[in-house]
C-alpha cells in the first residue's frame, strides 16, 4: 500500500482554497485605455510620443490641433497606475516637469478633473482632448488610441 502524506495533502487543499477565495473576491484589473477626442486623428502613439505630450513637450496633434491634457489628482490610484504602466515615469516625476513648465511661465500644466466620467466628458467635448481611462464602457464618440513600444 503507498505511503500517504496527509500532512502534505491538507496543506495543497488548504491553499488552493485560499487561491480561489482570493480570485473570487478581488476587483477585476481592467487595462489603461488611452482616449481622444476625435478632432486628434490618430489611431496610435508611441511611448515616447505620449510621454512627450504628457510632459508637455508636444502640442499639437499631426493635424495641427491644439493638444489639450487631461489627468486625473496625482494621488488617484487611477493616474499613479497610467504614469507607471504608459509613461514609464513615477507620478511625482510628471508632477516636477508640470510644476516646472508652470512657475518658469514656458507651459501650462494638464487640465486636473475629479473623476473618470468627469474625463470622458471633457475630452469628448474638448477639440483635440486627450486622457486616460480605466474602462471604456462609458466612453462613447471619442478615439481609443493603441500605446505602441
Amino acid at each position: 500500500m503507498p505511503y500517504v502524506n496527509y500532512k502534505d495533502e491538507i496543506i495543497k487543499v488548504t491553499l488552493l482554497n485560499i487561491a480561489i477565495i482570493i480570485l473570487l473576491f478581488s476587483s477585476p484589473v481592467y487595462a489603461i485605455n488611452i482616449i481622444s477626442n476625435a478632432t486628434a486623428d490618430t489611431s496610435s502613439l508611441s511611448v515616447s510620443q505620449l510621454r512627450r505630450i504628457y510632459s508637455m513637450r508636444q502640442v499639437y496633434w499631426k493635424n495641427g490641433t491644439p493638444i489639450v491634457v487631461y489627468v486625473l489628482a496625482s494621488k488617484s490610484p487611477l493616474h499613479q497606475q497610467f504614469c507607471k504602466e504608459q509613461l514609464r515615469l513615477f507620478p511625482y516625476q510628471l508632477d516636477r516637469i508640470w510644476n516646472k513648465l508652470t512657475f518658469s511661465g514656458y507651459g501650462v500644466a494638464p487640465i486636473e478633473v475629479t473623476s473618470e466620467s468627469e474625463l470622458i466628458k471633457a475630452v469628448q467635448s474638448t477639440k483635440g482632448a486627450i486622457g486616460y481611462v480605466e474602462n471604456l464602457s462609458e466612453a462613447k464618440d471619442v478615439n481609443v488610441i493603441e500605446v505602441t513600444d
